[in-house]
């Protein structure tokens, strides 16, 4: 299903979203932390989705547990890293992970530059280790209201330079972007480049309001898009890149059947369309099931699932010069391999 001669991209990739469960069983018994079950066949659940949830609410509250266990820098040191090593293991050449560090510090009151910084160390060894490549989008959780999100741009800013870019995530539907705008003002000020998640729980003025007012340069899901003729051709003519999300939209209830995902038609209509995977650890997939499903399920072409390889790389926040160096660096390990 994937091409292998084409470096393989993670843009949509949540690091806080992507905690082991076995991590997560055993910070909990390092800290002295209690977990609603004393078995860990029987935790896991508690930490993925078997099927799918009521929605998008009831998911997040699954990715609750990873980050109730982060207590001290250390861990967040660990998490960073492991998702490194994740990407190794999924043969993701490529991969942006995105993280909230209010959300990671919250619950044992870390200092959020601190959590910043340890998870930018610990990424910055595995891809070292691992031999992968990684850069780092902070994320604001609008859920926590927009004091919150600005002690966390805070944190995130005092960082800029190990960061490409800021998104904003969490509640949709009670958070518009107009709220946020000072906030995405700061980040371009930054010289940071935006990806905001929208038309999720959220329809197509979500959209709009996150390209008009935060100046979104790729959407994360954007499920709600194709309710709006008039957004698919501006996304297509402005190459808007899309970030698409299989599994998590069907596991979050963003649509009621994955037959009916609108990837389709935003590839033949031209969008910038990419496949990712949200919060791997939860969902319990990695990007080469997404690109599975996107072939024997809803039937694209290996020549079209050969062109969302390359828009990943076209609508990745990364220079020119290091999109060739990707795919350099791909050809030279097919040849050694």
């Amino acid at each position: 299903m994937v091409n292998t001669s084409i470096p393989l991209i993670d843009l949509h990739r949540h690091l806080d979203g992507n905690i082991r469960p076995k991590t997560i069983w055993e910070l909990a018994q390092h800290h002295g932390i209690a977990l609603p079950v004393d078995d860990f066949e029987a935790f896991v659940p508690h930490v993925t989705i078997t099927d799918k949830a009521s929605d998008l609410m009831e998911f997040l509250g699954k990715l609750d547990w990873g980050v109730k266990v982060l207590k001290s820098l250390d861990d967040c040191y660990r998490i960073g890293y492991e998702n490194a090593e994740d990407l190794k293991i999924a043969g993701i050449d490529y991969a942006e992970l995105r993280f909230s560090p209010y959300y990671m510090a919250m619950n044992h009151q870390l200092n959020i530059p601190d959590v910043v910084e340890a998870v930018v160390n610990g990424v910055k060894q595995g891809c070292k280790d691992f031999d992968v490549k990684a850069n780092l989008i902070g994320i604001l959780s609008r859920t926590f209201g927009t004091e919150a999100c600005q002690e966390e741009l805070d944190g995130l800013l005092a960082h800029q330079r190990d960061l490409v870019a800021i998104d904003l995530a969490g509640d949709e539907l009670n958070q518009p972007a107009e709220k946020f705008v000072e906030h995405f003002n700061q980040a371009r000020a930054s010289h940071l480049q935006i990806t905001v998640h929208a038309g999720e729980a959220d329809g197509p003025n979500s959209v709009w309001n996150a390209i008009k007012h935060l100046g979104a340069q790729r959407i994360g899901h954007g499920v709600k898009s194709i309710e709006d003729p008039s957004l698919m051709d501006y996304l297509a003519k402005q190459q808007i890149a899309i970030e698409s999300c299989l599994t998590s939209n069907y596991q979050t209830g963003t649509v009621a059947n994955l037959i009916q995902h609108p990837i389709k038609q935003f590839e033949q209509q031209g969008l910038l369309v990419t496949l990712n995977t949200d919060d791997p650890a939860v969902e319990g997939i990695e990007l080469a099931h997404e690109y599975e499903l996107a072939k024997n399920l809803l039937g694209f072409s290996n020549a079209q699932l050969t062109k969302i390889q390359e828009n990943a790389l076209q609508a990745a926040f990364i220079s020119d010069t290091e999109k060739q160096s990707l795919k350099q660096h791909k050809l030279m390990n097919q040849i050694s391999d």
